[in-house]
C-alpha cells in the first residue's frame, strides 16, 4: 500500500519529471516537495489538487489517498484504531443520511 508521498514520487518519476521541475510548476521549494515525497511533510488539499492536475492523476482518487493518509497517521498509534475506523464509518453514513440538503 502506497502513501501519498510514494504515489506522487512514483508518478513524477514515471512522467520523467525532475523534483525541481515539479516543484517549480507548484511554485514551492524543491526541499518541501522532497519532504512530501518522503512523508516527512504533509501537503494541504490545495496542493493535492494541483498535483493531481499536473501529474495527470484522478483528483478524487488522490484526494481519497490524501485524506486516508491523514486519518491513518492520526490514529495509527492508538490501541483502538480499528474500532475508531469502524465507528467513524458508521458516523459518516449517519451524517450523509441525516444531513440537510441545500
Amino acid at each position: 500500500m502506497e502513501t501519498i508521498g510514494q504515489i506522487i514520487r512514483n508518478k513524477r518519476e514515471h512522467l520523467g519529471l525532475l523534483l525541481r521541475q515539479l516543484a517549480a510548476s507548484l511554485d514551492i521549494d524543491p526541499a518541501i516537495l522532497s519532504k512530501i515525497e518522503r512523508n516527512e511533510r504533509k501537503p494541504n488539499k490545495e496542493l493535492i489538487l494541483k498535483l493531481a492536475e499536473i501529474l495527470e492523476l484522478d483528483k478524487e482518487e488522490l484526494l481519497a489517498q490524501y485524506i486516508s493518509d491523514k486519518i491513518a497517521y492520526d490514529i495509527a498509534e492508538e490501541d483502538c484504531a480499528d474500532r475508531v475506523l469502524k465507528l467513524a464509518e458508521k458516523k459518516v453514513q449517519y451524517i450523509k443520511t441525516h444531513s440537510v440538503k441545500s
